[in-house]
């Protein structure tokens, strides 16, 4: 029995439910199109149910964050959603004005209704509990005009953020589909984990994933960790390697000198766990040519990791039982920089491992490489999915179970 509610056990006949959904989707840096439609199919079956069962549905979502380049409205999410529902999708740009509360009002039963990006209100990113956020003029201004909330953006579980944990403190509330399928799935390989484990980091953020390590190492949930992209040319400047100014550039926009000193402390700790690059593959004018560790720094962008690296990292997951992909291993959009994270992700999927890929980008490579059908388990979560593997309490699900236990 689940410690929280799921769409079992509500009668969703002629009510207007809040759904929250995680469609912080990959976009094209130039166009802002979407790149990869997978968190939008996965929440396809408690949309679904929920037009089946007469429900007037109101989506909730987010897209990037305030001063982002990818900050932006979720009228591209509305006509995406539309083409893979077969059905069509009001949208608002609005989240909680009267333009967005007359549309919920003139909602009828079976309708879609799309609000606009969250992170519009200043409020949704604020750090408060979630009886505090439950009083934000977001909640204030939905929640009467609503008969239920139902989560189902497990991507975004590990936030405490208003529309997450808000709406849980003061009307009925459960879990969505796909949430409830990836907390079933997740608790059982957490349970009865195959050793060894080895978790690849990877993509172009590397601050958060430092504790992540940390945690992960500390209590042996993984056995070794491989490093690429972004994090593993911070752990290489770490050790004082100079990557070259183009590269210097990238790093200075995520990271502070209290996050090299906590590298440092960690290799220092980890040595022997952590994998690094041997080399690197760089952008020279239009070609991909490829740079040895030992050679940098180098004027040109490192893009993608090089033959040695691929390799060596194909022997480090060759003895692996379980393996964690969150992130690929380089500028996987730009063909000529594909190379590693298709050989990895490939050499993974085709090995006889427990395979977990999560987060958006390594959920679009994953997709665009067509290997989804041989990853054991793809998560829509990132941040989530490796907060959660760490044993963390994810802010979501806390306020899920809270909520099944008041009475409203």
């Amino acid at each position: 029995m689940n410690m929280y509610n799921t769409l079992d056990d509500f009668n969703f006949e002629n009510k207007t439910v809040l759904l929250r959904v995680d469609f912080n989707m990959p976009l094209d840096k130039n166009t802002l199109d979407i790149l990869d439609t997978t968190r939008i199919k996965r929440v396809l079956p408690t949309i679904k149910e929920l037009i089946e069962k007469n429900a007037k549905t109101i989506i909730l979502a987010h897209q990037g964050r305030q001063g982002s380049w990818d900050f932006t409205n979720l009228e591209k999410h509305g006509k995406a959603l539309e083409n893979l529902l077969g059905k069509e999708v009001k949208f608002v740009d609005d989240v909680f004005g009267e333009k967005a509360k007359d549309a919920i009002k003139n909602l009828q039963i079976g309708e879609v209704l799309l609000l606009d990006n969250v992170r519009k209100f200043d409020g949704e990113t604020e750090k408060k509990s979630a009886n505090e956020h439950a009083q934000s003029d977001l909640v204030q201004n939905l929640y009467p005009i609503a008969d239920i909330f139902v989560n189902d953006a497990f991507a975004a579980a590990h936030r405490a953020q208003c529309s997450l944990v808000g709406f849980t403190e003061v009307m009925p509330s459960c879990a969505g589909r796909l949430m409830e399928k990836e907390l079933s799935t997740l608790r059982e390989i957490i349970e009865k984990p195959e050793k060894p484990s080895v978790f690849l980091f990877g993509g172009a953020k590397f601050s958060d994933v430092i504790v992540t390590i940390e945690r992960l190492l500390d209590n042996k949930t993984a056995d070794k960790i491989i490093l690429t992209g972004l994090p593993a040319n911070a752990f290489l400047k770490a050790e004082g390697i100079n990557l070259g100014d183009k590269n210097e550039e990238m790093l200075e926009k995520e990271g502070t000198p209290e996050n090299y000193n906590e590298i440092k402390k960690l290799i220092a700790k980890y040595k022997d766990k952590i994998y690094l690059p041997l080399d690197f593959a760089q952008q020279e004018n239009t070609n991909r040519t490829e740079i040895d560790v030992s050679d940098l720094p180098t004027n040109y962008n490192l893009y993608d990791i090089g033959e040695k690296s691929i390799e060596n990292f194909k022997k480090i997951l060759s003895d692996a039982k379980t393996v964690f992909l969150s992130g690929p291993c380089g500028v996987f959009e730009n063909p000529v920089f594909m190379k590693g994270t298709k050989e990895i992700f490939t050499f993974v999927a085709k090995s006889d491992v427990f395979s977990i890929a999560g987060g958006g980008h390594t959920v679009a490579a994953v997709e665009k490489l067509g290997l989804d059908k041989k990853i054991s388990h793809i998560s829509t979560g990132g941040g989530s999915l490796e907060k959660f593997m760490m044993g963390e309490k994810l802010p979501v699900i806390v306020a899920l179970i809270n909520s099944k236990n008041k009475s409203f």
